[in-house]
């Protein structure tokens, strides 16, 4: 959502993030932002002011995702999942920071059942406040917003009593990305042509990054390297290597799977691994996240790629998922997939924030000074590092075990132990 509100001209001063290692991901790719790494029921709009470069002045918006899982259609949708009270807590900083405008993303599933009376209730909060809602709320899907990939998610978006309402973003392609010679939205195969085969570069069985020959870009994928800007995308042009394929670490698959993969037909379901296998011509099916270490630490099913007998790499998920080829993830696939998963699509984000931007009336400008990206330790921390990075209190985070990977994290005594 912060690239997606930096691309519609936002400047996005501060963020809060209780995972210590997404907070370096997202520092190393946003440099002129604080992030806030603590757990937002111990966050204050004095301390975000304090300690930002917000201080005094007024600000336009506030937007966040608050964990979601609590709502999920897979999961078991419990109200009283402790997760969904952080959404409270986001009412809570709104009605603290006394923003102009703010917008709540969540997952589809807080729009059925039960649900829609929790829904009410943050109506009610919101009003209580100060904040009207735009009313009907609306499912939005990725889809309509030049995002190769099904992807529906409630937004909802309300302004300070007094102020005017900000409008969904109309689903039309045209308007959004601006592209004139696409009538449709771009396909799996337009997002993923131009990126050099991860078979062909054995470096990459051990690194997630190699210097690569890049193939004949879609309109999009001269979108994603840069190749190409689009009249609407306001952000910081990023100082990076345009030949260096990143976030590109391979899986190695079983001669059993690779068969199983090879004979799955386009856009269907291998039956063992429960893969779906991509359709070039298609959309992608949703990216998931998979579970977090306090839920069991599982991997989310990740896409066959559409061609070669193999799961799709993280760089192959973030442009299904509309990031540019600059942005960076953390090294290891499990974070990597994570971080694409948990997000809204950029696409997406921006055409939220471009009605806000409407309401606003400013003379937005491109930026002309291009912006250094982060020291690249920060994609490579393990637990034990991100916390000490970010002097996180290691009892308040629940680390992950991995059985397979050289990094294990355990907890005795209140320390984490790295073996």
């Amino acid at each position: 959502m912060t690239l997606g509100f930096e691309q519609a001209g936002f400047d996005v001063l501060a963020a809060v993030e209780i995972d210590p290692i997404h907070c370096a991901v997202h520092k190393y790719n946003f440099p002129y932002s604080t992030v806030f790494c603590r757990d937002i029921t111990t966050v204050s709009a004095d301390r975000i002011r304090q300690n930002s470069n917000i201080g005094n002045c007024p600000i336009d918006v506030v937007f966040g995702g608050p964990p979601c899982q609590g709502f999920s259609l897979i999961g078991k949708r419990l109200l009283e999942d402790p997760r969904n009270q952080l959404v409270f807590h986001f009412v809570r900083l709104v009605a603290e920071l006394q923003p102009k405008f703010f917008v709540l993303e969540n997952v589809k599933g807080m729009t059925a059942g039960k649900h829609q009376q929790f829904i009410q209730e943050l109506i009610d909060k919101f009003a209580y406040y100060g904040y009207q809602l735009q009313l009907p709320y609306q499912v939005l899907n990725a889809a309509d917003y030049g995002v190769p990939q099904k992807r529906e998610r409630l937004f909802l978006m309300g302004s300070k009593m007094g102020l005017p309402l900000p409008n969904y973003p109309d689903p039309v392609l045209n308007q959004t990305l601006k592209l004139s010679n696409l009538s449709k939205t771009p396909t799996v195969w337009e997002a993923l042509q131009d990126l050099p085969e991860v078979e062909n570069y054995p470096e990459l069985m051990h690194q997630d990054w190699v210097e690569a020959k890049f193939k004949l870009a879609s309109f999009y994928g001269e979108i994603m390297q840069r190749k190409r800007v689009l009249d609407d995308d306001y952000s910081y042009p990023r100082i990076y290597q345009g030949n260096l394929l990143t976030s590109s670490l391979r899986t190695q698959h079983t001669a059993a799977s690779i068969q199983r993969f090879e004979t799955t037909l386009p856009g269907k379901t291998e039956p063992v691994s429960r893969f779906h296998k991509l359709d070039p011509n298609g959309l992608c099916n949703t990216l998931r996240a998979g579970t977090p270490s306090s839920r069991g630490a599982h991997t989310s099913a990740r896409p066959i790629h559409p061609f070669t007998p193999r799961c799709i790499t993280v760089r192959e998920a973030a442009r299904l998922h509309s990031y540019p080829d600059w942005f960076r993830f953390h090294v290891t696939k499990w974070h990597g997939f994570r971080q694409v998963g948990n997000s809204v699509p950029p696409f997406l984000a921006k055409a939220v924030a471009a009605e806000m931007m409407k309401l606003l009336e400013v003379n937005l400008k491109k930026p002309q000074h291009k912006i250094k990206l982060g020291d690249e330790k920060l994609l490579s921390f393990n637990m034990s590092q991100a916390v000490k990075y970010y002097n996180v209190d290691p009892q308040s985070l629940q680390f992950r075990s991995r059985n397979r990977e050289q990094s294990k994290y355990f907890q005795s005594s209140g320390k984490e132990i790295n073996s």
